[in-house]
This record gives C-alpha cells, structure tokens and sequence, in this order.
C-alpha cells in the first residue's frame, strides 16, 4: 500500500492553526504533521499536543530553538544595531527566518512534500516564511491557506470553527482578536482599535512591561559584560543566549522599558499601526552603542550608521538569507573582537541612562581627550585641517 504524501504545518495549537489543520485534511490526501518552533514565546505543550491529536495527528514536533534563536538571529542584529524606520526592533522579522529553516528541516526528514503556515494574505510574515522554505527547500511546495480558500473574514473563520466543532477561545468569538506575535525578543499586538491611528493603546494590552507611571520609585542598575561584540554575562555572571535575555526583559519590563507605538510601511506596500514591547533589546541596542563608542573606531562605526537602515529593511522584509544581508553583516562584523568590556545601565520609569563604560580597549585615549594634557595633541595641525576643508566647500 502506497503510503500518504506528507505535508508540515506551523502550527501553535490556537484557533487559526487549526482551522488551518482542519481545512488541510479536507482539501489535500495527505498526513499533516504539526510542527511548532519554541523560541520563548508563551507556549502551552500540552495544549499543542491535545489540539493536534483532536485531528487525528500522530507526528506533532516541537523543537526547543531558544538559544539558537537569540545567539544566531538576535545577537547578530544587535551588533548591526538594526532599527527599521527609526523604532522598529524587528522582534517578529528576525523570528521569521529561523522558523523557516527548522520547518524546511523537518519536511526534510519526513520526505514532506509540502510545508503549510498560517501567515495572512496582507502581512509580511508570509513573504518571510516564504523566502525561508525557498532558500533551503526550493523544490518543496508551499501551501499558503490564507491566498488561496475562500474564508474571506473572520467571521468566516468562526462559522468554519462552529460547524466542525473547533473549540472557540472566548475571547474570539463575535469580534476580531487582538493579533499577538510573541517571543523571546519581543511582542507585537495590532488589530481591533488599534487599528485607528487616533486611537490611544489601552493599557491592558502590553503583557511585558509595566507602565512608567506604576513602575519602581527607585531606579534599578545593571551591568551588561560584552565580548567579542555579544552580551555573554549580567554583573559579572556569565549567562546562556536565552537566559541573558530573559533576565533583562524582566529587568526592562518591571521598570517600563521597551514599549513602542508605531506605523510602519509592510513589504506589500501597507501601512499598519501596532504595539511592540521589546525590553530586553532596547537595553542591549543602547548598551551595545555604549561600548561600541569606547572600543571602535571613527570610521568603523560611521560605516556600520550608514548600512544599518539597508540592512534592518533586508531584515524586515525577509532577506535574512540573502547574498546582501551576508555581505552587510561581515562589515557589521569586521572589528566585533575589539568589543569587549562591561557597560553599566541605570533603569528608572521607562529611562535607560548610561552610567559608565568599563574597557581595556585603547581606543579612547584619555591623555588627547583632557582638558589637562596638551603634549599628545599638536594643535598646530588643526588649522592645516581646516584650510583643507574651506577648499572642499567650494568643490
């Protein structure tokens, strides 16, 4: 007996993930094997496992990529500094490329001939999965349910669900959800009323981070310890990728740091307004900036200003793994063994202040800098530098 084609579907466990799952087994002869990527978002195991076993599926993979996730996707775009229109930190961007990867890894190892996700028709995460499958499953075909059924709304989506008896989160029922991202990194909230520009974001909403107004009366100091460019330790005490940053979003988020409001130009050519809270890695952007400034050189860091808006959109729009995120990201790079060093953050009501930075690098001299000390520096040159720029002006 010729066995079933097989097809692998991102799947979490919620609501549209398994009408995704259901819609699959009834519009495709193949065995659906449920996949899910824990990159430190709130997961629920045994959720995931009873949902999928509901549809009758034997092969439900949940692999642990934490680690993975922030040494290799996080940290790198750290040392890039990368800001997508000046606010962004590309928390749901950066997640994309990886979840991609696995996915195609696992289809891999079934003999899938198919991989499934549940990225709508109008945002960039289906661009970005996308592009993912192709760069290392070119030949695997790729099931896009949201481009092609004919649930056109989310109401849609609730009468399917009723009709095949799909249990129903209460908070679902009726009006549209709120959309949530989450991850280690960060989390995204949009839709509803946040939809409306005008529309002020309820409070209720942010799930990382306290408000700066209820946050602690007292400021709250931490120390991040750099090398070869990463963060690899808090006061001294060393710390895995995940754990690192699990410490400094809750350093971050009890302090009201790292929430953001935005509108931002999608791929496709949309605006789209919405809420991220990234705690953890608003410390390390301006951390990491701190001991750049006292470890690099002039011209290495205005090379890396000047490539960060290219490289953070390359990122946002899912070119993670293209040939030009891989030459931009041997400049961001080129001299990360020269930082090294300890950076010291004071926390207070949604304030990062930066309260010292602690390096055996040379590259800031003190003896040119003081205001004491004259010998090092021959001011007799600056004049000569100067003439020389009145001539460029008129060139």
């Amino acid at each position: 007996m010729k066995s079933k084609k097989r097809i692998v579907l991102a799947y979490s466990g919620g609501l549209d993930t398994s009408i995704i799952l259901k819609w699959l087994q009834e519009n495709y002869d193949a065995e659906i094997i449920c996949y899910t990527a824990d990159i430190g978002q709130e997961i629920n195991r045994k959720k995931i496992f009873s949902n999928a076993r509901k549809f009758g599926v034997t092969k439900i993979i949940i692999n642990d990529l934490k680690d993975i996730f922030v040494k290799d996707y996080v940290f790198p775009m750290i040392r890039g500094h990368a800001i997508y229109e000046g606010v962004y930190l590309l928390g749901t961007s950066i997640a994309r490329p990886l979840i991609a990867k696995d996915q195609i890894k696992v289809a891999k190892k079934f003999k899938a001939y198919a991989v499934s996700h549940g990225a709508t028709g109008k945002g960039n995460d289906q661009i970005r999965f996308e592009l993912g499958y192709h760069y290392f499953g070119p030949k695997i075909k790729i099931i896009a349910p949201w481009r092609i059924w004919n649930l056109k709304s989310r109401s849609d989506l609730i009468n399917y669900a009723k009709k095949r008896n799909i249990p129903i989160p209460k908070d679902k029922k009726g009006a549209s959800p709120f959309s949530v991202d989450d991850n280690l990194f960060h989390t995204s909230t949009e839709g509803k009323l946040l939809e409306n520009p005008k529309n002020s974001a309820p409070e209720f909403i942010f799930q990382r981070t306290v408000s700066p107004e209820k946050a602690p009366n007292k400021a709250t100091h931490v120390i991040i310890n750099f090398k070869n460019g990463d963060p690899i330790g808090l006061n001294g005490k060393k710390f895995g990728p995940a754990k690192l940053l699990l410490k400094l979003n809750q350093l971050a988020g009890k302090n009201g740091i790292g929430r953001v409001d935005l509108v931002e130009n999608r791929f496709l050519g949309i605006k789209s307004r919405g809420v991220y809270e990234t705690p953890g890695g608003t410390l390390l952007i301006h951390a990491h900036r701190a001991i750049e400034s006292v470890t690099l050189d002039k011209e290495t860091m205005h090379k890396k200003d000047a490539i960060m808006p290219r490289y953070a959109e390359l990122i946002y729009n899912g070119y993670w793994f293209s040939k030009e995120r891989f030459k931009l990201q041997k400049i961001v790079d080129l001299k990360k063994n020269k930082i090294n060093g300890s950076v010291k953050l004071k926390l207070y009501k949604g304030n990062i202040t930066i309260q010292s930075r602690m390096t055996k690098s040379n590259a800031y001299s003190m003896k040119k800098v003081s205001f004491e000390e004259n010998k090092s520096f021959i001011k007799s040159n600056v004049e000569k530098f100067i003439n020389f720029h009145k001539k460029k002006l008129r060139n």
